[in-house]
């Protein structure tokens, strides 16, 4: 589907009543902050070992918070490479006992249920992936997908918001680390590189930049 068609689709009236203020702010996309942990650098032959999504709420003063964390850790695929020095960097023990690790179909499929429940929620037709240098994440969820052959994805295909750029622009940093502690975020940097961990941290990151820029008159209506 071309970006024309997703444009279109957006524009249509929704059945009655008023948008909802979510839905209105971000033209009927939904946030959710994406983190994946991976054997690799390449969404075709390596695996995804981890997958989180948090989805954003919004309050009636329409600032927005982290909501709800969905969070698996995933198999690798058949034939999936993955490098030792992932490995090593994540702090992943594939052999765990405790790891209980599902497939990328039950992951997936158990994420984006619980995504269509608060699209559903906030009055959105899509999801919109945020991440922290949000194509690489983008380019495993959508390397997935594929792999796994679901039809019922509920994210923007290539769009994304990018909490790297956001936070180059709102603070100067680039690394989520030290974009946190710019934004005055607690992070533990022993947490860090755990999908969960990361994606909350993110999701606090965004909803910062973006109140931030509200509280500053940069976002003063829901109503176009």
């Amino acid at each position: 589907m071309s970006e024309e068609q997703y444009e279109d689709d957006l524009e249509q009236p929704s059945s009655g009543g008023a948008r909802h203020p979510m839905a209105a702010r971000f033209r009927g996309y939904l946030p959710v902050v994406v983190d994946v942990e991976t054997g690799g650098f390449n969404s075709a032959t390596d695996a995804l070992l981890e997958i989180a999504a948090t989805t954003i709420g919004m309050d009636e003063g329409g600032f927005l918070y982290p909501d709800h964390t969905h969070f698996f850790r995933v198999e690798p695929f058949e034939g999936a490479n993955i490098e030792q020095a992932a490995l090593d960097f994540t702090g992943i023990k594939l052999d765990h006992p405790l790891r209980m690790a599902v497939s990328e179909e039950h992951a997936l499929t158990e994420i984006f249920r619980g995504l269509r429940k608060s699209l559903k929620a906030n009055g959105c037709k899509r999801a919109i992936l945020v991440g922290h240098n949000s194509s690489f994440d983008l380019g495993f969820l959508n390397a997935a997908v594929a792999r796994c052959d679901l039809k019922r994805n509920p994210f923007h295909p290539f769009s994304s918001f990018d909490t790297a750029s956001l936070a180059g622009l709102a603070y100067g940093q680039t690394v989520l680390a030290k974009a946190c502690q710019a934004a005055g975020i607690e992070f533990d940097g022993r947490e860090a590189h755990s999908a969960r961990y990361d994606t909350e941290k993110t999701a606090e990151l965004f909803c910062g930049i973006v109140n931030r820029w509200k509280e500053m008159g940069g976002w003063e209506d829901f109503d176009e």
